[in-house]
Formats: C-alpha cells, sequence, structure tokens
C-alpha cells in the first residue's frame, strides 16, 4: 500500500512538469524579447530655502499694528464726510433696486413738483428730498423727463463717495398720458 502511494505521487508529479504549453512560452518569449520597461528617473528635489523678511522699515502685513490700521481706517470712513446717515428711518422706496423703479409721470401741486414712481404694483409720489433705491439715493431734482439723484456708494478702500445717477420717464408711460 506504501509502494502504491508513493508510484502515484511520482507519477502524478511527472505530469505536472510536462511541456503542454512550451510552444506558448516559446512564442511570448520571442515578442517580448525587446520589449523592456524603463522607468524615467525621479526628478531631483530642490531642498527648500526660506526667504528672509528684509522690509524692516515697511509694517509686517501680518502683524497687529497693521490690522489696527485697517480697522481704523474703516471707522473713520464710517463716519467721514460723506457716509450715509443709517440712523434715519428708511422710505418705502429705498427697499427696490433703482433698476426696478420707473418714473411715470410728474405731478404739480401748490408749486412742489413730484414724481409719480411705480415700484412692482404700486404708485409712489416723491419729491426733493425723498430717498430711493439701495444705495442711499437722494432725489435732487424732478423734472418732466426725468428725476435726478445723489447715490452714496462705498469704493473698495472703504470710503464713501458721491455717485450722480437720473431715472428716466417711461416713453410709453408718457406716451399714454398724452
Amino acid at each position: 500500500m506504501k509502494n502504491l502511494a508513493i508510484i502515484t505521487t511520482v507519477l502524478f508529479l511527472a505530469a505536472c512538469g510536462g511541456d503542454e504549453h512550451q510552444d506558448l512560452k516559446e512564442e511570448l518569449k520571442t515578442l517580448t524579447k525587446d520589449l523592456r520597461g524603463r522607468i524615467e528617473p525621479l526628478p531631483v528635489v530642490k531642498p527648500y530655502e526660506p526667504v528672509p523678511y528684509k522690509a524692516f522699515d515697511m509694517p509686517d502685513p501680518f502683524g497687529a499694528a497693521k490690522i489696527e490700521l485697517a480697522i481704523a481706517a474703516a471707522a473713520k470712513s464710517k463716519v467721514g464726510a460723506n457716509a450715509p446717515d443709517t440712523a434715519r428711518p428708511k422710505e418705502p422706496l429705498e427697499a427696490y433696486p433703482l433698476e426696478s423703479l420707473k418714473m411715470v409721470g410728474t405731478i404739480a401741486q401748490k408749486g412742489v413738483t413730484y414724481a409719480l414712481v411705480r415700484a412692482d404694483a404700486s404708485v409712489y409720489r416723491v419729491k426733493a428730498g425723498n430717498y430711493l433705491g439701495q444705495n442711499f439715493g437722494v432725489i435732487t431734482g424732478i423734472t418732466d423727463s426725468q428725476i435726478n439723484l445723489k447715490e452714496l456708494v462705498q469704493d473698495a478702500s472703504g470710503d464713501w463717495t458721491e455717485r450722480k445717477i437720473a431715472l428716466q420717464i417711461l416713453e410709453a408711460e408718457a406716451a399714454k398720458g398724452r
């Protein structure tokens, strides 16, 4: 019985060592004999060289002094000569962007010229000194064809500047009224 197991094992091992796929192995070897992969070497990493800060006579851009200067400039611009009065009560037409307001006509009563302004579905009567739009626009004058405004806008540095603008009457509305 022991001999039978040894003989079976030897025959099994002999069967595994055959040249069954030898022709495929030979063909694969001939096809890949000239193919050799080449990997490019890694680039040389330059060592980090810190750059010293040499602007000692200038303020440190990350220091507390620079931040304090920016805060002081912002506070100064808010209380400057051109800063808007944020404590006054807002008028109804200040809730709308100026682009959405439309002048539809004028009316004169007791020597005062009023402009008629449409916002959404409502029409409002305004005069010089009233406010329009979201940029603190105050009406400086009213003619038959336009409303003249002076707006206060904040620039990139935080300063308030005046901008003159006019709201023109709608030609279609003016033609209907005639």
